[in-house]
């Protein structure tokens, strides 16, 4: 229950994130800022309730990088739906976590390495022109913006109080994230909703999404735990279609299967 709970909040940002700048006039900027600085109060709350001194944890690289992925992850989402967002996100993260597996010395079988190169390959055909050919600038947003969260994922590898690093974090890119705004104010909109939607962003889909995510994994082995994640574009890309009117072409079905399942073979290739 709790992983699914999880996965739906993972999938739910982007349908938070897409909502709002597709259909309110909040900024790109503004929803970054705001959906961090949430969050970090979010967390702060559950961190200090559990334990105290969450302000410790976490580091300024670490930080720049969680950052990156928001504020790109936001920019990008202005031009691109849900689904597809979502997909290009998880497979940059995956493919960015894999080939730094690669470049440490790590070995992949022929059916793994077959996987991953069907992963790369699906995630171009993504950013070509045919599924939106004006998104391409939005679609190397998002990628960018998964390969800040590999980043930030790699950074936290081994934590010993995952949570409370992330609070840490949360709390050094709000102020990275305050700045951005300030540089763009004057591209800023006020818009209530989409401030609503920016904070539940922050504080439900990833705050307490990370603190049910975080429980989870206490009773997953690694192996489900990676495999688990490869719902939450499926999740995203049917709730684009439910909640924003999307359409779920054959185009997207199809890279979709081609990414999520080349990335599943790496995965189970490696547990083996």
């Amino acid at each position: 229950m709790l992983t699914a709970v999880a996965m739906l909040a993972f999938a739910g940002n982007s349908i938070l994130c897409r909502l709002a700048l597709a259909q309110t006039a909040i900024d790109a900027a503004s929803f970054a800022s705001l959906r961090l600085v949430s969050g970090a109060l979010m967390l702060a709350v559950v961190v200090r309730s559990r334990a105290g001194g969450a302000g410790r944890s976490g580091d300024w690289l670490s930080a720049l990088a969680l950052f990156a992925y928001a504020a790109t992850f936001s920019f990008a989402y202005t031009a691109l739906p849900a689904g597809t967002g979502a997909l290009l996100l998880f497979g940059a993260v995956q493919v960015t976590m894999i080939g730094h597996g690669l470049l440490q010395g790590e070995r992949l079988g022929r059916l793994q390495m077959l996987g991953f190169v069907a992963a790369c390959g699906g995630l171009v055909a993504l950013m070509l022109p045919g599924i939106h050919a004006t998104s391409v600038w939005a679609s190397l947003l998002m990628a960018a913006a998964g390969a800040c969260w590999g980043v930030y994922s790699l950074r936290g590898r081994g934590s010993k109080s995952p949570l409370a690093v992330t609070a840490g974090n949360f709390w050094r890119a709000s102020v990275l994230a305050i700045v951005l705004s300030a540089v763009l104010v004057r591209w800023a909109e006020v818009d209530a909703k989409g401030y609503a939607y920016a904070v539940a962003s922050g504080a439900l889909t990833s705050g307490l999404g990370y603190v049910v995510w975080y429980t989870a994994l206490r009773g997953l082995k690694s192996t489900q735990a990676a495999i688990v994640q490869l719902t939450v574009p499926a999740i995203a890309a049917l709730g684009g279609v439910a909640l924003l009117g999307e359409t779920l072409t054959l185009q997207l079905v199809v890279t979709s299967a081609i990414v999520l399942g080349g990335v599943a073979l790496v995965i189970v290739g490696v547990a083996r």
